[in-house]
């Protein structure tokens, strides 16, 4: 999962990535609130947290702007001012969710969490393919009796995979999805955590649960 942090106070941005990223999600972020809009409209995010005071163009300009370009990515504002009438206007203008400053880490991990759910579904604790499970709650896989911790990019690596099971999945899809913009396109680090992964799946390599098709990506399932 992939996330857009729009905050101008930088801060409390990169405490947002920091705990975000702890909590395997991708995260981008932006001070400016146009440039905020630019990387929201012409990228794919699963969720928008969004300041509504941003120098250039405010959070209510962008939510707004964003509904207008028919772009449904799930929204929350976060911001100061906790009045009725500012929530009410928030919400009218598009967003999905409203959180007032101060507010505890706790609060907006759950919310978060919400905001990803598909409408109607919640998602299942595990992840299961062809006797392989990976667990949503303890970042770990179950694959042959053994058990096994996964680090947080391992984790959203093969929770991508898994969710497109049966799908190619290209190394751009995975540079979209689980890294965030600060990646060099060029580097090996999609190819090193495959490997990694590999190891640590099957060690005696007697499977390839992730299998590479040539000249496309990766595929599961």
């Amino acid at each position: 999962m992939k996330i857009l942090v729009v905050e101008d106070q930088e801060a409390i941005a990169a405490t947002l990535k920091r705990k975000l990223e702890a909590e395997c999600y991708a995260v981008d972020v932006e001070h400016d609130g146009e440039r905020g809009f630019y990387k929201a409209r012409t990228n794919d995010y699963d969720l928008i947290l969004l300041d509504k005071g941003l120098p250039g163009k405010d959070g209510y300009a962008i939510c707004s702007e964003l509904r207008n370009y028919k772009i449904t990515t799930p929204i929350m504002i976060l911001s100061v001012a906790a009045g009725t009438e500012d929530k009410v206007s928030l919400l009218d203008c598009g967003a999905d969710d409203y959180l007032a400053k101060p507010y505890a880490f706790s609060e907006l991990a759950a919310r978060v969490k919400a905001l990803l759910r598909r409408p109607g579904q919640i998602e299942a604790k595990t992840l299961a393919i062809d006797g392989f499970s990976l667990d949503r709650e303890t970042y770990s896989f179950t694959f042959r009796g053994t058990t096994a911790p996964l680090t947080p990019k391992e984790f959203m690596l093969l929770e991508y995979l898994m969710k497109n099971a049966g799908k190619v999945v290209s190394r751009g899809m995975l540079l979209g999805h689980v890294w965030d913009d600060g990646v060099d396109q060029f580097s090996k680090s999609i190819d090193m955590h495959i490997m990694n992964l590999r190891k640590k799946i099957d060690p005696q390599n007697k499977d390839v649960f992730i299998r590479t098709v040539p000249g496309h990506g990766f595929i599961v399932g």
